[in-house]
C-alpha cells in the first residue's frame, strides 16, 4: 500500500466536523481520519488553531491524518452526562488581546484582572488596548490602565477616531494567531474595520452567530490579516498567513477557572506571586493572617488595592 504523503496545515475554521485548513500552497476543506476518533474522547479531537498534517484527495479535499501536540489552548468545559467535556475555543494562540473601552462602557476592570488569570493560567501573553481614549484623554486612561506595564502586560492606547494605537495594534497582531476578547461596546469592530476593511464586520456576524444560541450551528474560525497586501495569502511556503490571525473569544467572558483551585490562584497575579513564600504561614489565604507579605506590600502600596481585591473575590468564586 502506498505511503500517504501529508503536509502541514492550519485549521482556520472548524463546523460540524469539517475543517478549513491552510496549507502553504491551498485552502482544503478536511475530515478526520477515521482512527483519530477511536478510542475515548474527553475533549475536542480538532480546533481551530490546531497545527495539522493533511493529505489531499483526489477530490480536491483533504483527510486530517495527525494533529500536532498543542502548545496550550483556551478551554472551557461542557459537562455532558458521561462526565466534563473539554471545549476547545482556540488552540495554540501566540497571544491574548483584551479590548476594553476607556469610556462608553466604562471599563470592567475586574473582568478584565479574570482575563489575565486565564491568559496565565494558559501560558498566554496577554496585550490590553485600552481604546476610545479620546473620550477620556491620555491622561485618564493612563489613570486608568497605566499600571498593567509594570506586571508584563503591554497597554496599547487607542482610538478610531484618532486613529492613535491603529498602527501598533497592527504591529502587534503581525505574524501571530491572536486571540481577542473584550466586553460589548468596548470596539472591537470599529479597531479591526480600521486595521483592515471589512474585517470587524465579519468577526462580528460570526461571532453573532455563536452567541444566537445552543441550537445554532457553532463557527469558530480564524480571519487572516493582510501582510502590507490585500491578499491575505501565505508566502514562502508557509501555511501561516504572513499577517497573521485574529479570532474573536465571545465565550471568553463566561470562562470558568474550571481546574484552579483557590489556594494556586496568587500564582497566576504577578505582583503577589513572589511575595507568597514571605508570608508567615504556608497555607495563607491573604485575606486576614497576621504576618502576610501580600497585605503588608498592598498597605505599603505596592500592590494596588483595586488588584488586591480582584485576587479577593476570584479566590471566592465572584465575578
Amino acid at each position: 500500500m502506498p505511503q500517504t504523503t501529508c503536509e502541514p496545515g492550519l485549521i482556520i475554521t472548524a463546523q460540524s466536523g469539517f475543517f478549513t485548513v491552510q496549507t502553504a500552497g491551498a485552502v482544503l476543506t478536511c475530515q478526520l481520519r477515521g482512527r483519530l476518533k477511536q478510542g475515548p474522547r474527553l475533549g475536542d479531537l480538532a480546533a481551530v488553531g490546531d497545527r495539522v498534517q493533511v493529505a489531499r484527495l483526489s477530490d480536491g479535499t483533504g483527510m486530517i491524518e495527525a494533529i500536532e501536540t498543542r502548545h496550550h489552548a483556551l478551554v472551557r468545559l461542557d459537562p455532558r452526562p458521561r462526565g466534563v467535556y473539554q471545549q476547545i475555543i482556540l488552540a495554540n494562540p501566540d497571544q491574548a488581546v483584551f479590548v476594553f473601552a476607556c469610556a462608553n462602557p466604562n471599563p470592567h476592570m475586574r473582568m478584565l484582572d479574570r482575563f489575565l488569570v486565564i491568559a496565565e493560567k494558559q501560558g498566554i501573553p496577554a496585550v490590553i488596548v485600552a481604546n476610545k481614549i479620546d473620550l477620556v484623554g491620555l491622561d485618564q486612561a493612563e489613570a486608568m490602565f497605566g499600571y498593567y506595564p509594570s506586571l508584563g502586560y503591554p497597554v496599547i492606547y487607542a482610538s478610531v477616531k484618532s486613529g492613535e494605537g491603529v498602527k501598533s495594534l497592527r504591529a502587534r497582531l503581525t505574524g501571530k494567531v491572536s486571540a481577542l476578547a473584550g466586553p460589548s461596546g468596548a470596539g472591537k469592530s470599529s479597531l479591526l474595520n480600521a486595521i483592515q476593511p471589512g474585517l470587524g464586520l465579519a468577526v462580528r456576524e460570526v461571532s453573532g452567530a455563536i452567541n444566537k444560541g445552543r441550537h445554532t450551528t457553532n463557527v469558530r474560525q480564524l480571519f487572516p490579516l493582510a501582510a502590507g497586501t490585500t491578499n491575505g495569502g501565505t508566502t514562502n511556503g508557509s501555511s501561516r498567513c504572513p499577517g497573521g490571525y485574529v479570532a474573536d473569544t465571545p465565550g471568553l467572558r463566561s470562562l470558568a477557572l474550571w481546574d484552579t483551585e483557590p489556594e494556586e490562584l496568587d500564582g497566576y497575579f504577578p505582583e503577589i506571586a513572589p511575595r507568597v513564600a514571605h508570608c508567615q504561614f504556608n497555607d495563607c489565604t491573604h485575606s486576614h493572617e497576621p504576618g502576610c507579605a501580600v497585605r503588608l506590600a498592598v498597605e505599603d502600596g505596592h500592590i494596588r488595592p483595586e488588584r488586591y481585591e480582584s485576587y479577593l473575590r476570584l479566590r471566592a468564586g465572584e465575578e
